[in-house]
């Protein structure tokens, strides 16, 4: 019979955050996958765990997990943990989990910390539909490039930044998404110095460069989606259709039919004709 394969959440800062389930599961499964073992050590001994660690990390993924996964298929239960905070999420161990779905192994999620659904439970920005697009490419010219292709995303998006790189960053956000982008700076998640900064991308960079010391620590970026596109203005032959059509028609009737004449977008239509009503 297969061994269960667990991926436990971890604390992202505060200890009390490690819940008792995924102690209890730490305990007694056979292997503990590590994305830095001795990080991970630091963490287990504090709560007296001392179930034996494999290192599986983005240097090693393909080669441990096939030998993880025999483990597992021999009846082995192993949990998968990265340094902080829910596995894969910008951590490794994606290859392990699709070698245990092809293999009918079963994968029990530990719910805990996540520093991504933390940062947007503060942010303050919507919430429902998000984007995110974990540590941008470190070169300038790759981070840009990226940061254009988001240019007019609509929804929220959410990055992580290190802290040597969170200016140079910042600043290519002001550049491509404007200055008067608002945004939230989340630093040191659940730690002693965690800190919510929330204003215009400008204002965000004014703040971290009043004090060196600000630009310490891990860093989640929440930018507002951008605002939807203004409707481009209407010809003067699609009015005048329209107001003919709007004599003997209702306005959402005359929209429809003036936008089939003419091409003109449907919805800006009705609301010129909402404003004219």
């Amino acid at each position: 019979m297969s061994g269960i394969l667990y991926i436990v959440a971890t604390p992202i800062g505060n200890l009390q955050d490690f819940s008792p389930r995924a102690q209890l599961v730490l305990n007694q499964v056979n292997l503990i996958a590590a994305e830095d073992t001795r990080h991970s050590r630091h963490l287990l001994n504090h709560f007296g765990i001392t179930t034996p660690l494999q290192a599986l990390h983005e240097h090693n993924e393909r080669q441990k997990s096939s030998i993880l996964l025999e483990l597992l298929k021999k009846g082995d239960n192993i949990a998968l943990i990265s340094d902080a905070g829910t596995p894969l999420i910008s951590d490794p161990g994606r290859y392990l989990i699709e070698l245990a779905h092809a293999a009918q192994i079963k994968i029990v999620p530990i719910p805990g910390a996540s520093a991504l659904i933390s940062a947007l439970s503060v942010a303050g920005f919507p919430a429902d539909s998000f984007i995110f697009e974990g540590f941008l490419p470190a070169k300038k010219l790759a981070r840009q490039q990226h940061l254009k292709n988001l240019q007019t995303e609509s929804r929220t998006l959410v990055f992580y930044e290190a802290p040597h790189r969170v200016v140079d960053c910042l600043n290519d956000m002001a550049q491509i998404f404007g200055e008067t982008r608002e945004a939230v700076l989340i630093k040191e998640l659940s730690k002693i110095f965690e800190t919510v900064y929330r204003d215009k991308l400008s204002g965000i960079l004014d703040w971290l460069n009043a004090k060196p010391e600000r630009q310490k620590g891990e860093f989640v970026l929440i930018i507002q989606g951008a605002p939807p596109p203004k409707d481009k203005a209407l010809s003067s032959e699609a009015k005048r259709i329209f107001h003919l059509l709007r004599q003997e028609l209702p306005i959402k009737t005359a929209a429809k039919l003036t936008s089939e004449i003419t091409g003109e977008s449907k919805n800006s239509l009705y609301t010129f004709g909402l404003a004219k009503n």
